[in-house]
């Protein structure tokens, strides 16, 4: 099943919802800032996305600047600001299956749908 982590005050993620609903496949909606994920599930969608966590983490939300940016954090503990701070994480992401993608540009979306 297709599942997406939305934030409803995003464009970006609104135009990324808007292309999973054209796309006429069943999906699930998760409202990460609502319902955050946890480490496991976090690190699950890093390894899908085939990334490292600094490049899942919004560099300029205000938070990261003013708390993080000027440490040197390992990837646990860039998790776990991510997970204490779920405005860092970047959106849209789109999972199907075992594959995923950051939906920026929300056309990425597309390649794996």
């Amino acid at each position: 099943m297709i599942k997406i982590y939305h934030n409803p005050r995003c464009r970006k993620s609104r135009e990324g919802l808007q292309l999973l609903e054209k796309s006429g496949k069943e999906f699930e909606i998760v409202k990460y800032l609502e319902n955050v994920p946890t480490e496991e599930e976090l690190n699950i969608i890093i390894k899908k996305l085939d990334i490292v966590p600094i490049q899942l983490v919004r560099k300029t939300e205000k938070i990261w600047k003013e708390e993080y940016k000027s440490k040197d954090l390992t990837d646990k503990e860039i998790v776990t600001a991510m997970i204490t701070n779920p405005k860092l994480i970047e959106r849209p992401i789109v999972i199907n299956n075992k594959q995923a993608v950051i939906g920026r540009p929300p056309e990425k979306i597309s390649n794996i749908i």
